[in-house]
């Protein structure tokens, strides 16, 4: 394996690995600043906000500096700012919410040029490959579950929890920065309108991302709060329904690729919804911590394929020029995982978070009915 393919691996490994470790203490964040699931939700939308701001601004970057650079600035950026939220205490939520734009800023910039990254590793090799570097990804969710779960048993405060956890992010990340692709920006080959409408197919595409993407980013922010205050978990064992959910994504996006050869885009796009309702059921039924936990694993193995099968089927568009299809439905997904989670704290906070989560089996059945009805364009 080439050392730069095991470095973007290593950068997506980081960025998974610290959010996991972020979310699993979640609750303890609710707690050390007195807030509801509201006011988390609306946290965790400031987030949203900086990413979603930063992703069109990093492609304007990444042109002029290269994605290398970008990448580098972003993970050591991330890193930086992630202890800083129990030390905003003091400012009450307002820091809060300040500390979270600013990380979602980076996250943004680091989910962009991470990507960019690892699209140059595959025309290195010529094959596809870029499954394998979101299993990375999932790895590090799953590691960073069980790491956030050992600091709740050991009793450690946020601030040497988050701070632990970056140190060792920080050293990786400086071992990736020497073998990362040096990339430079490429001129303008081909005038043309920067925007077009989507077709019908590409429509229905980015409808599955969303709901695909909206349920794994409600997954990853509210399982451990879940887990703790509706499946009546331990603050300790609460985390594990994220590692097991994490796991599962990984287990199903190693097999991913052979499953489509196999069965095909449809049929799996098909299966894998079934299975996602199925999991979303299982937790959305059961108060047993380790039942619900098996539904969360049901869920990830559900939710694996289906991205990566939208961004291959955008990208491989035959009624749009290069790229164009791809853009729209990887900012229509990601639309879903970002506004996502802080739209479950509202409704969680309205309602309660098991009536929150209803919402996602129901876009859930949306993205299964939509896959049987796709057609290729």
């Amino acid at each position: 394996m080439s050392p730069s393919r095991v470095a973007v691996k290593l950068i997506f490994f980081i960025n998974g690995f610290i959010h996991a470790n972020l979310a699993a203490r979640f609750p303890r964040v609710q707690e050390l600043f007195s807030i509801d699931n509201g006011a988390l939700g609306f946290v965790l939308l400031s987030s949203s906000v900086g990413a979603l701001f930063a992703m069109p601004f990093t492609g304007w970057l990444i042109i002029r500096n290269g994605s290398r650079r970008i990448t580098i600035f972003s993970v050591f950026l991330y890193c930086i700012f992630v202890p800083l939220v129990p030390l905003m205490l003091p400012f009450g939520v307002t820091g809060l919410v300040v500390i979270f734009f600013i990380m979602g800023l980076t996250a943004g910039m680091l989910d962009v040029s991470m990507n960019s990254q690892a699209v140059m590793v595959e025309q290195q090799l010529e094959k596809p490959i870029m499954t394998s570097f979101h299993a990375l990804f999932s790895i590090g969710m799953v590691a960073g579950a069980f790491c956030g779960s050992l600091f709740v048993k050991l009793e450690t405060t946020l601030f040497i929890h988050l701070s632990t956890i970056v140190v060792l992010s920080v050293g990786g990340a400086a071992w990736a920065r020497y073998h990362l692709i040096h990339d430079k920006p490429k001129e303008k080959e081909v005038d043309g309108p920067a925007f077009r409408l989507p077709n019908a197919a590409m429509v229905s595409i980015g409808v599955i991302a969303f709901c695909c993407m909206l349920g794994e980013g409600a997954m990853a922010d509210w399982s451990t709060n879940y887990m703790e205050n509706i499946a009546m978990a331990s603050p300790a064992m609460a985390p594990l329904g994220l590692s097991a959910f994490a796991l599962a994504m990984t287990i199903g996006r190693f097999f991913g690729d052979s499953a489509r050869i196999k069965y095909g885009d449809r049929k799996l796009m098909v299966v894998s919804g079934i299975i996602s309702i199925i999991g979303i059921s299982v937790t959305l039924l059961f108060n047993n911590p380790y039942t619900v936990i098996t539904g969360l694993f049901i869920i990830g193995i559900g939710l694996s394929s289906i991205v990566p099968i939208a961004y291959s089927i955008a990208g491989n568009s035959k009624n749009l020029p290069p790229g164009v299809g791809l853009a729209m439905v990887t900012t229509v997904g990601y639309s879903g995982f970002l506004f996502g989670p802080p739209l479950i704290g509202l409704l969680a906070n309205w309602q309660s978070l098991r009536i929150a989560l209803m919402l996602v089996a129901f876009l859930f059945i949306i993205m299964t009915f939509l896959s049987a009805r796709y057609k290729s364009a």
